[in-house]
């Protein structure tokens, strides 16, 4: 009897420190397969380089939301309910459940990327309670895409051509800057803008300029308006159980790790622009072919236009919809940075 207590201590010992060193896997979800930020740094970054650089001890899996047949809105439903651990997506995607997830990339407000990694950085410790009270989130970074510009299937000259013109965003702050130019806003998932162009469904659309080009959007679009309406913010979040079932050596590793990930995607994102917009409109292209769209380049009395719509439609707009307890925070976090105030009633 003593003897069959041992060998049975002894099996659990074992069975205990097999499961002490089984890995953490850690299943993700990415953004679109066709884009940069995919390709360069979702992707290795989970299917490569966590394995390698915690020794196995993490392990890394992750799909693209455009290989799993996913439209982004419902992606944090998603890590909430633990279907995924980890998900990359944007805040605007995301901002039907509440207003405050719009606050660090609304539109226009920001013209330059150094600013916006400010903003973003002013703004994370909101994000971060958002994210942990409405989906069970751990927001571990803020990252962007390219500078959100327009793509027209039509003559676009400057600001005063996109009145009356139906135009793709995928956020209510994209859909204040449209209305606000005297557009109509049609929310389209990126997977369907070529066919809505195509049909008129659209006459312009909004997206990032390297996802543009690399999208292949300059196949049905002729007129290339480089005015910058927003930077496509992005996040990585992970489910809080997930998290909170990971050791404080675990949690570290990871914040570092990611930590290195979101600085080479801002850096790489800050030469996009030029790449993207060279390419796309038959200038010099050495990431893929060039396509032939015509430059339009906002002139100064279109930006003059854009920074009245900016705080005149657009933040105004977002305070309203946010409340006034959001609109004082967004004024002590991120108004300073930009020099302006949302003021809600």
């Amino acid at each position: 009897m003593k003897k069959l207590a041992t060998t049975l201590g002894a099996l659990a010992l074992t069975a205990s420190a097999a499961v002490a060193d089984s890995p953490v896997v850690l299943n993700a979800v990415g953004t679109w397969s066709s884009l940069t930020n995919f390709q360069k740094h979702e992707g290795p970054f989970f299917n490569e380089h966590l394995a390698a650089a915690s020794d196995g001890k993490i392990i890394g899996k992750i799909q693209s939301q455009s290989g799993l047949g996913l439209k982004g809105f419902e992606i944090m439903r998603l890590v909430k309910n633990g279907v995924f651990d980890f998900a990359f997506g944007l805040p605007g995607y995301v901002a039907a459940e509440n207003a405050i997830f719009e606050g660090a990339d609304l539109s226009t407000l920001t013209q330059d990327i150094d600013t916006q990694r400010k903003v973003s950085e002013a703004y994370f410790g909101t994000l971060e309670t958002a994210f942990a009270d409405i989906y069970n989130a751990k927001l571990l970074m803020l990252y962007p895409f390219p500078s959100q510009t327009l793509w027209c299937n039509g003559e676009v000259g400057g600001i005063a051509d996109l009145e009356g013109k139906k135009i793709r965003v995928y956020s209510t702050t994209l859909g204040d800057f449209v209305e606000g130019v005297g557009g109509t806003s049609v929310t389209v998932a990126f997977s369907e803008v070529i066919p809505a162009l195509e049909k008129g469904v659209v006459d312009c659309a909004i997206t990032g300029t390297m996802s543009a080009y690399t999208a292949n959007w300059n196949q049905v679009a002729t007129h290339a308006y480089t005015l910058r309406v927003g930077w496509g913010l992005a996040f990585g979040a992970m489910n809080m159980d997930k998290w909170n079932s990971l050791s404080a050596d675990q949690q570290s590793f990871l914040q570092a790790e990611i930590a290195t990930l979101n600085d080479a995607m801002w850096a790489e994102t800050a030469t996009e622009d030029e790449v993207a917009i060279s390419c796309i409109t038959g200038g010099a292209c050495e990431v893929g072919d060039p396509g032939s769209m015509t430059l339009v380049e906002p002139s100064k009395e279109d930006l003059l236009a854009r920074d009245k719509i900016a705080t005149d439609v657009v933040l105004a707009r977002w305070a309203e919809r946010c409340g006034a307890e959001c609109a004082a925070n967004w004024n002590a976090t991120v108004g300073p940075i930009l020099g302006l105030t949302a003021a809600a009633e």
